[in-house]
């Protein structure tokens, strides 16, 4: 049986390009509901080692996390190069840009 963390890693990475999924999103096709902080915590230890599509993971909101003014910048900048267009500063149109995978 895959562990969480195997779990989440496996949906980020089919995250289809010009597609987000939300951090509680993740965590809930991966069997934790309330997981979105766990889900922030392997990409953050994870994405480079697993060559994951960090950029493709927004909050619930639309938004783009990473409060760093930089990081923010150049993750709106891979999401716009996929053909995603903003709504605010740093906002999508879920309904627009959601991926919702099959069911695993």
């Amino acid at each position: 049986m895959e562990s969480f963390t195997e779990r989440v890693i496996h949906i980020i990475q089919r995250i289809p390009s010009g597609k987000v999924m939300t951090y509680g999103q993740i965590g809930q096709l991966a069997g934790s509901p309330r997981g979105a902080r766990q889900v922030v915590r392997i990409l953050h230890s994870s994405s480079k080692k697993h060559g994951l599509p960090w950029h493709r993971v927004i909050n619930a909101k639309g938004e783009i996390g990473i409060k760093a003014e930089g990081a923010a910048e150049h993750q709106k900048a891979m999401l716009e190069s996929e053909g995603i267009m903003f709504t605010g500063r740093n906002t999508i149109d879920l309904e627009a840009y959601r991926h919702h995978p099959e069911i695993f």
